[in-house]
């Protein structure tokens, strides 16, 4: 859709977003605006799943910090990457992050933005803004801890340090942990796996934790409740029943409606 955000959207129904603003990929607000007009595409017109990388070097180095100025220039950087990074974990499709080498700053928080991270073994994360007298402003002091826990989050943006694949994966800021020139087939592998499957059934079971996760336990069974209701609604609930009644699981051949 643009020249700093390129997409492809595959024949398997994944559709690979690509960062693309050399050297370091640094998310300005031109980059931003149009990954924010991309994941209202997706969103509008939804593959089976999204893989968003930034090539096999890196994700993206943070924003772009000749774009830095007073309050004013923060407040408008600020909303820049949440109206971007909020549209890219409103998708109602599963998103994977393929991180390879640096996902620092605004890197990390898109990456937390998706509800997967696979990354190569030379991945690092790490939100270093405190190390320029300021704070993560892409949503990380709110995905960090609910990803990582409290603790771990405040040691990680207070003191700036980054974090390698083997730790990200230990504490949970990553999935999986790959070889660098495996990493993009298996998150392709993986996306079009989950592509073939129930996807209006997949977009309620991301709505359900998305949402219930920032309620109470009562209010997040209530909201599953009705959302278990909804999906009885769909075709693929239809199909999906009658292919275990007649064939076991692991049979039916879903239409995505």
């Amino acid at each position: 859709m643009g020249e700093l955000v390129l997409v492809e959207r595959r024949d398997d129904g994944v559709a690979v977003v690509t960062l693309n603003n050399p050297k370091v990929n640094a998310l300005s607000q031109a980059l931003l605006a149009e990954l924010y007009e991309v994941a209202l595409d997706v969103t509008e017109n939804p593959p089976g799943a999204v893989v968003i990388t930034g090539g096999l070097r890196l994700l993206a180095a943070g924003a772009d910090i000749s774009e830095f100025g007073g309050a004013d220039e923060g407040r408008a950087i600020g909303e820049g990457f949440h109206r971007a990074l909020d549209a890219v974990a409103a998708i109602p499709r599963f998103v994977i992050a393929a991180v390879s080498g640096y996902a620092l700053g605004g890197g990390c928080e898109l990456a937390l933005a998706c509800d997967y991270r696979i990354v190569s073994e030379r991945a690092v994360f790490g939100q270093p803004e405190v190390l320029l007298g300021i704070i993560p402003g892409g949503g990380g002091t709110q995905r960090l801890p609910r990803t990582v826990g409290r603790s771990r989050a405040k040691e990680m943006m207070i003191t700036g340090r980054q974090v390698k694949a083997e730790e990200a994966l230990r504490i949970g800021l990553a999935d999986e942990v790959v070889p660098g020139d495996e990493l993009l087939d298996r998150a392709l592998t993986l996306a079009a796996e989950v592509a073939k499957g129930a996807a209006q059934a997949q977009a309620l079971i991301k709505r359900a934790v998305d949402e219930g996760a920032e309620t109470d336990l009562a209010s997040g069974l209530a909201l599953e409740l009705e959302l278990f209701e909804a999906v009885f609604h769909t075709d693929d609930s239809r199909i999906g029943v009658a292919s275990f009644l007649e064939s076991g699981p692991g049979s039916a051949s879903f239409t995505g409606r």
